[in-house]
C-alpha cells in the first residue's frame, strides 16, 4: 500500500489508533506513525503495532526496534476500501510531517 511498516507484538494494552512517535534504532529516534490495534479495514483480529518510519527506507527485519508514543492523532476505523485507507494514511503522513517539522 506504500507504507512499509514494522510489524510489532504488543506487551500491554494500550489504546487502539495512530500515533505520532519515534522509533528508536540502534540508539536513534527517527519520526515515525505508529498504529496500535487490529487492522478492522481487513478484518484481522491480530492486536500489533505497526510502525511506520517517515522518509526512510530500512530493512528492519531481525532488528530491535523500540518505539516512543507522543500523541494519538485518531482512532482506529474500519474503511470502506483499501483505496479509502490509504487516502487517510497519507492524510495521517502529512499530519505526522507537519508536526515533526513544527517540533525540530
Amino acid at each position: 500500500m506504500g507504507f512499509p511498516t514494522a510489524n510489532m507484538r504488543l506487551h500491554r494494552r494500550i489504546p487502539e489508533g495512530i500515533y505520532l512517535s519515534y522509533a528508536i534504532l540502534n540508539g536513534k529516534e527517527y519520526p515515525a506513525l505508529t498504529f496500535i490495534g487490529s487492522a478492522k479495514t481487513f478484518g484481522e483480529d491480530t492486536y500489533q503495532a505497526e510502525v511506520y518510519i517517515l522518509n526512510q527506507n530500512f530493512n528492519l527485519y531481525n532488528k530491535v526496534l523500540r518505539v516512543k508514543l507522543l500523541k494519538k492523532i485518531r482512532g482506529n476505523q474500519k474503511f470502506n476500501s483499501k483505496e479509502d485507507l490509504v487516502a487517510q494514511m497519507k492524510k495521517d503522513r502529512e499530519v505526522a510531517q507537519n508536526y515533526f517539522s513544527l517540533t525540530r
